[in-house]
């Protein structure tokens, strides 16, 4: 098996097919499992590095949640406050407070860290 560090762009891009390319396999021998492993392992470490994704929003990211888990305003009132407190952080009027982030932290599971990141 011969594998090689992600040191480039092209050594990432190559990585990133040899694996596409391993996971389309209908079935892998245990060297080819391996193989799969160990690259996925250092274009996950090469990624953490060269192409690092930023925290998300604090706003955006719970409209998101909002989405995802079908939640309305009003569902937010019980953590953030009245409708009229809950227009003004989704409109981005008002931040967050640290009772807010505790709040929507220990509700709905969100992340403090990413509640805390200043946002416009």
């Amino acid at each position: 098996m011969e594998i090689k560090l992600i040191k480039t762009e092209s050594d990432y891009d190559e990585a990133l097919n040899i694996t596409a390319a391993l996971m389309e396999a209908s079935s892998l021998s245990e060297e080819e499992s391996d193989r799969l492993d160990i690259l996925v392992t250092l274009i996950s470490a090469y990624e953490e590095v060269h192409h690092p994704i930023p925290a998300p929003d604090p706003i955006s990211y719970l409209e998101f949640i909002m989405e995802q888990r079908n939640l309305s305003r009003k569902d937010l009132e019980p953590f953030i406050g009245r409708r009229g407190r809950v227009a003004e952080i989704l409109n981005r009027v008002r931040p967050l407070t640290i009772v807010m982030i505790r709040k929507l932290h220990d509700g709905l599971g969100i992340p403090a860290d990413i509640l805390i990141q200043k946002y416009h």
